[in-house]
C-alpha cells in the first residue's frame, strides 16, 4: 500500500487531521497539569504552627466552602482545608463533577451539596476557591447567595474566560476530554463567566505567575500560570488582586498562598508584600 503524506490529502481533510492532532495535544496537556496532585507541591514559607498562631478569634465562628477545579476533586483542596481548620474556620471541603454538568448546573450541584452539610446559621460564610472552582461559587452566590454570605478568595480564577477554550471549544476531542462545563469558559459575552457579571461581594484573587504548561503560555496573552492569564483572573468590583510565584497546577497546596487567603478572610484585604 502506497503511503500518502499529509500535503497530499486534500485541504480540508488536511485542516481536520491538524485540529484534532493539536486539540489532542492540548487536552493532554491540560490533563496532564491537572492530574499531578497537589500534595505533591511545595508546601511554601508558612507553616502550619504559623497559621495556627496568628491571632483567629474574629473567624472562630464563620465558616468556609472550599471548591476544587477543572478535573481535580476535594482532595486538591485537602492542604488548603488542614491550614484553615487549624486556624479556626470550620471547613467544608466540597467536590463535585466537575467535567459532567455546565456551570450553572454545578451551581445547583454545590447549593445543594452545602445544605447537605448543614453550614451552620452562625457566623459568616466563606468561599476560597480554586481556577473554575470561583465561576462555581460565582455561580452559586447568584443563584443562591447564602445570607451570612463573607469573603470570597479565588486562586487562578478564569474569571473573564479562557482564550484556550476559546481555540478548541470546537473540537470534539477536547469536548470530550475536559467536558461541558470546560466548553462554557471561553471569553464571549455569553460564556459564563461574562453572564455572571462584576463582584457584588467582597472578593480577593491571588494569581501565579509561573507555568509549568509552556503549550497552554503559548495560547495566553502576557503573564499567566500556564493555564490561566494575569489579565483573565481579575474581575470588576473585586477588593483585592496579589501576584504570588505560583503555578496553576500547585497554588492551592502554598502556604504563603494559604496565609495570604486567611489574612483577606479577616481583613477584607491583602497584606502588602
Amino acid at each position: 500500500m502506497r503511503a500518502h503524506s499529509l500535503s497530499s490529502l486534500p485541504p480540508v481533510v488536511s485542516l481536520r487531521l491538524c485540529s484534532t492532532f493539536v486539540g489532542i495535544v492540548v487536552a493532554a496537556s491540560l490533563l496532564a497539569a491537572l492530574a499531578i496532585p497537589a500534595h505533591a507541591a511545595s508546601a511554601g514559607n508558612a507553616t502550619d504552627s504559623e497559621m495556627a498562631e496568628a491571632p483567629h478569634v474574629d473567624l472562630m465562628s464563620d465558616s468556609v466552602v472550599l471548591l476544587h477545579g477543572l478535573g481535580r476533586s476535594s482532595w486538591s483542596m485537602w492542604i488548603m482545608q488542614r491550614r484553615l481548620e487549624r486556624a479556626g474556620l470550620r471547613v467544608v471541603n466540597i467536590g463535585y463533577p466537575s467535567r459532567t454538568m455546565r456551570i450553572d448546573a454545578l451551581a445547583t450541584y454545590v447549593a445543594q451539596q452545602m445544605e447537605d452539610a448543614s453550614v451552620p446559621p452562625t457566623g459568616r460564610l466563606h468561599f476560597v476557591t480554586h481556577s473554575m472552582g470561583g465561576i462555581v461559587a460565582r455561580a452559586v452566590i447568584a443563584k443562591a447567595r447564602p445570607e451570612n454570605l463573607g469573603r470570597v478568595v479565588m486562586l487562578s480564577p478564569p474569571n473573564n474566560g479562557s482564550e484556550i477554550v476559546d481555540r478548541f471549544s470546537g473540537n470534539w476531542l477536547f469536548r470530550s476530554v475536559m467536558g461541558p462545563a470546560a466548553v462554557d469558559l471561553g471569553t464571549a459575552t455569553h460564556s459564563a463567566p461574562r453572564r455572571l457579571g462584576p463582584a457584588d461581594f467582597e472578593l480577593g484573587v491571588i494569581m501565579g505567575t509561573r507555568s509549568l504548561n509552556p503549550i497552554g503560555s503559548m495560547m495566553l496573552d502576557g503573564p499567566d500560570d500556564g493555564t490561566v492569564s494575569v489579565a483573565s483572573a481579575k474581575l470588576d468590583g473585586m477588593s483585592g488582586f496579589l501576584l504570588v510565584s505560583a503555578s496553576h497546577t500547585f497554588i492551592m497546596a502554598s502556604g504563603d498562598v494559604a496565609q495570604h487567603a486567611l489574612y483577606f478572610l479577616r481583613h477584607g484585604r491583602f497584606r502588602q508584600i
